[in-house]
């Protein structure tokens, strides 16, 4: 059962738009190695300003996710792409549907 989540919003660098996109594309990889992270969305809010939300069983989840590869990855590469540090907020899922049409 998913509890717990993070939306992580990342604001480019001008210029860096495209190095984002291509950074959360190659994302999917990473995530899909994760177990713990069985829920991940990359998303595009507008031209230069893009979110991760990502979903977890429990805290424990949630934490490894935050000092795995992905969340490394990002961090190495926030003064090359990023206009300011991510903006990371924890949340609390109190409802779920999942379902594919």
């Amino acid at each position: 059962m998913i509890k717990k989540a993070l939306f992580v919003r990342l604001e480019a660098r001008p210029g860096k738009e495209h190095a984002v996109a291509d950074f959360l594309d190659a994302g999917l990889e990473m995530t899909n190695r994760e177990a713990t992270t069985p829920i991940w969305f990359a998303l595009r809010l507008s031209p230069t300003t893009f979110g991760v939300f990502d979903a977890f069983a429990n805290e424990e989840d949630r934490q490894a996710h935050l000092h795995g590869s992905m969340a490394g990855a990002l961090m190495a590469r926030v003064d090359e792409m990023l206009a300011s540090p991510p903006s990371v907020e924890p949340i609390d899922v109190l409802a779920m549907k999942n379902r594919l049409p």
